[in-house]
């Protein structure tokens, strides 16, 4: 990197601070062999970029790199404050602690959470860490928006420090209800933790409820309608807001894209690689447990054992990407899909035709949507998914009116989505009848479907879930105004 774009505005406070996990940045080497950072793709700096260049906005998160300490630097017009990770702290804070205990734990234990004190520990230490790095570079009455289950302790750490900072948090994944987060051994401070937050966004109006249910329950805050109000001898004094705050997408630019020669014709060279079969049907995942890839592959595999889909008429084409593959839950999860993959595969493939094309990559947006575009059916069978983007970005691919959405009902995205054919993939049954009707469905139905899911796309889009979220901060910040000023005097 050079030194120009380092320490630009080293002295400079911000008053307004992204805090999330991981930097908007991926590591490159430059043509003349240093090392240097991109912009990595995605919708929440997109959301951000607007109101970080009006306000010398300030990101914090991790860099990416292991064992290594960096200045801030600024980035395509976004001033960058790397946190250090060591490799102990990758293994106990976030493969530990983040993926191993929070995860499973907030996913309905799809897969057993483990608790352990030495993570807990570890997550301690790293959220003051991150609240120390925001603490350094904070304007006064500065906005600071913290994200995801990595940092639910930076709320609380920022508001001991410094009562005059506007903060919001949201949480990116389901909140669990209190009789499943009852079982972590640190909930209170977990809870605590958020409450530090003027307001708590979340994906569905059930996890704002579980979220103020869970705070009554276990902590001394008592609740009426969205707000949580501590006791008296809570060392923290501010109301908590929780409210829904739906993520969407870029759909201008999803939409843009879907019209590109290039693209379109990718899509068309998708189909004859295949074969033209008849009909597509894709799935885009993460290789993660939560997904439901297993339960997707099952109701497949038996639709096609059951000839009411034919060989040589139908292909799934299913990209997972490549997901934590250092934890063990993981691991074996990998060796399972590959192995009914295998099976699929082997019982019906023909010389000239696959049933199955499975991608075990991670691919750049073009080709993402040339992959929406090819496909007649998107398959999204999460067991349990806080939103599920995929879902919004095949929507608003199909501007041409084709397509069916098959959309699990355990998803945050089938409040919004509700014209997709929604399924529960725990009943196999029931999903292998979901997925006929979505490759029967006459294009007058596919049509109308997708007019009316693309014009709630349209009108929520990424850019306005930020705005809302922000403005509904603000909003409250200005009703607390009197009291924060008392608070910081004393």
């Amino acid at each position: 990197m050079s030194s120009s774009t380092q320490g630009d505005r080293a002295s400079t406070a911000s008053d307004f601070v992204v805090v999330a996990n991981r930097l908007p940045v991926d590591r490159v080497t430059n043509p003349d062999g240093t090392q240097g950072f991109r912009r990595s793709p995605g919708g929440l700096v997109t959301a951000l970029e607007p109101v970080m260049a009006a306000s010398e906005g300030a990101w914090v998160g991790w860099h990416g790199g292991v064992d290594e300490e960096l200045d801030s630097f600024d980035k395509d017009g976004i001033h960058l404050v790397p946190v250090p990770l060591s490799e102990d702290d990758l293994e106990l804070y976030y493969e530990g602690f983040s993926n191993s205990t929070l995860w499973p734990l907030y996913h309905d234990v799809i897969v057993p959470p483990s608790y352990h004190r030495t993570w807990w520990d570890r997550y301690k230490k790293i959220n003051q860490r991150f609240a120390d790095a925001v603490l350094r570079i904070a304007a006064p009455n500065a906005t600071v928006w913290v994200h995801d289950y990595q940092l639910q302790l930076v709320p609380r750490l920022l508001r001991l420090a410094r009562p005059d900072l506007k903060i919001g948090f949201f949480l990116h994944i389901p909140f669990p209800a209190a009789s499943l987060f009852s079982q972590l051994p640190w909930r209170k401070q977990i809870l605590q933790g958020l409450a530090g937050a003027d307001l708590v966004g979340f994906q569905r109006e059930t996890d704002a409820s579980n979220f103020l249910r869970c705070l009554r329950r276990f902590t001394d805050y008592q609740t009426k309608g969205r707000e949580a109000t501590p006791s008296l001898e809570n060392d923290l004094q501010n109301i908590c807001r929780a409210d829904a705050h739906p993520i969407s997408i870029d759909y201008e630019q999803i939409q843009r894209l879907s019209r590109d020669p290039q693209i379109i014709a990718r899509a068309a060279q998708i189909r004859h690689e295949l074969g033209n079969p008849k009909t597509i049907m894709l799935g885009v995942d993460r290789l993660d447990y939560t997904k439901g890839i297993r339960h997707r592959l099952k109701a497949y595999g038996e639709l096609l054992a059951d000839e009411q889909l034919q060989a040589g008429e139908v292909c799934l084409i299913q990209v997972a990407s490549p997901s934590r593959e250092n934890v063990g839950t993981y691991i074996e999860l990998r060796d399972q899909v590959e192995l009914m993959v295998g099976q699929i595969t082997g019982q019906h493939d023909t010389l000239s035709h696959t049933t199955l094309r499975y991608l075990h990559h991670s691919y750049p947006l073009r080709e993402m949507i040339s992959l929406y575009l090819a496909a007649d059916v998107l398959l999204v069978t999460a067991l349990r998914d806080g939103m599920n983007l995929v879902a919004k970005e095949y929507v608003a691919a199909h501007q041409d009116g084709r397509g069916v959405l098959v959309l699990s009902e355990f998803t945050g995205a089938a409040d919004q989505l509700t014209q997709s054919v929604l399924v529960n993939p725990h009943d196999i049954d029931g999903m292998k009848v979901k997925i006929m009707e979505a490759v029967n469905m006459d294009e007058t139905e596919q049509a109308k479907r997708m007019k009316r899911m693309n014009h709630h796309l349209k009108e929520f889009d990424v850019a306005g879930w930020s705005d809302r979220f922000l403005s509904e901060l603000a909003e409250i910040n200005s009703k607390s105004a009197p009291a924060k000023e008392n608070v910081a005097r004393a």
